[in-house]
């Protein structure tokens, strides 16, 4: 397959699993009418060239393939005889903004059905919505590719199961469900920002999603200051992708960036965002995120960064989020303060809850460089690359390795 056909799919997933879910009730069904859709393309595109809106093709196609399947299927005929009585062709041409404007985050708030788990609710979500593989899933789980497979099928079946599982949530269920729709949404850009594994660093369609459906929650949810904090976070982020990457496609890290790169308009944004929140008065996990975000955006070089500022709000995001990642980001800022044998000392706690997380080994690899300590950090790093990092991240590593060797040699 070529690079642009794939990118096409992977920027066209969200919108068109959400879409066919509306219109099969079944998210089997949409998977599997997306795929059939996504392999005649592979023929008539290449012969005929890509159509004018790839995504309305794809949806027709989809929604064909979709009642083709059904109407062979004995095992799906309550939901052919359902459908095909209620069904509303699609246009031939571009969807309705309007109608298709919503699809993507009312497919979230159905993954975030009550009746899921949090785990199972993020795995579906990501497995569905953001079209990450078991595999990649599973990794950042921490479990094995079958246990993530079973827990997915498991949430779908719930799914499939619940008569009202596919009905437009009320105001109250929407309020209900915010958290979880929330973090999904920060996971998507997450993945967005620094892909799981593969050939790319950057899904940047994927993150520009993200804050697509984030301001459709702050207009959702106007007087939630969590809402527009996320958003606030989001752009922050956002705000220097040109930055991370130069001309021959290299990993740029944050203390290397050329600042001026960084988009000045999403700053603002995010800022009078961060300002609404923080007036709303609510302090929660985005609004620290949020904050800390901001600090990097304000120092106008890599030595103006106010580290203490950020230690101290990571420290607060770990009493709130107790967890081994929000840590490793608590010790990053104190290397930044006391130095790295404060944090290496610090990090050893974290080693086994951390064991096939590649920005801890990274992280540990970067500070044993720092005090000398280049055969050690030569092992850190192979143990980088032995987990599946991004293109640009292993040749990124394969350079500090060189450089530690180098080191070693001129000992």
């Amino acid at each position: 397959m070529s690079d642009w056909l794939e990118a096409t799919f992977a920027q066209q997933r969200p919108r068109a699993i959400a879409a066919l879910t509306r219109v099969f009730r079944d998210i089997d069904t949409a998977e599997e009418a997306f795929a059939d859709a996504c392999l005649k393309a592979l023929t008539v595109w290449s012969q005929d060239g890509a159509p004018r809106d790839p995504l309305a093709w794809l949806l027709t196609t989809a929604r064909n393939a979709g009642l083709d399947q059904l109407r062979k299927s004995q095992r799906r005929a309550a939901i052919l005889s359902r459908h095909t009585e209620a069904f509303q062709p699609m246009p031939a041409e571009t969807p309705d903004p309007d109608e298709m404007r919503d699809d993507v985050l009312r497919l979230l708030f159905i993954c975030c059905h009550p009746e899921l788990d949090r785990r199972d609710q993020i795995a579906i979500a990501l497995r569905i919505v953001v079209g990450l593989s078991v595999e990649e899933i599973a990794s950042g789980f921490l479990v094995k590719p079958k246990t993530m497979e079973q827990r997915i099928t498991r949430a779908k079946k719930k799914i499939t199961s619940n008569p009202v599982a596919f009905e437009t949530p009320n105001p109250a269920e929407r309020g209900a469900r915010l958290g979880e729709v929330s973090l999904m949404i920060y996971l998507m850009f997450n993945e967005g920002w620094s892909t799981s594994a593969g050939p790319a660093q950057m899904r940047l369609t994927l993150c520009e999603e993200a804050i697509r459906l984030s301001r459709l929650l702050v207009v959702l949810f106007p007087a939630m200051g969590e809402q527009a904090a996320l958003l606030a976070f989001l752009l922050l982020q956002h705000a220097r992708r040109r930055a991370r990457m130069d001309a021959d496609g290299k990993l740029v890290a944050l203390d290397d960036q050329d600042r001026s790169l960084w988009d000045r308009a999403n700053t603002s944004e995010a800022t009078v965002l961060l300002q609404k929140a923080e007036r709303i008065g609510h302090r929660g996990p985005y609004v620290i995120q949020a904050a800390i975000a901001a600090a990097h955006a304000r120092a106008g070089s890599p030595t103006e960064t106010d580290w203490a500022f950020i230690e101290s709000h990571y420290a607060a995001l770990y009493a709130l989020q107790p967890t081994a990642v929000v840590r490793l980001n608590q010790i990053a800022a104190q290397a930044k303060l006391y130095g790295p044998h404060h944090a290496l000392k610090a990090m050893e706690g974290l080693a086994d809850d951390l064991a096939t997380y590649r920005w801890y080994h990274a992280m540990r690899a970067g500070l044993l460089q720092d005090i000398g300590d280049h055969k050690a950090a030569i092992a850190a790093f192979e143990t980088v690359l032995s987990l599946s990092p991004t293109t640009p991240e292993r040749a990124a590593v394969a350079e500090k390795i060189d450089l530690s060797k180098k080191e070693l040699g001129d000992m």
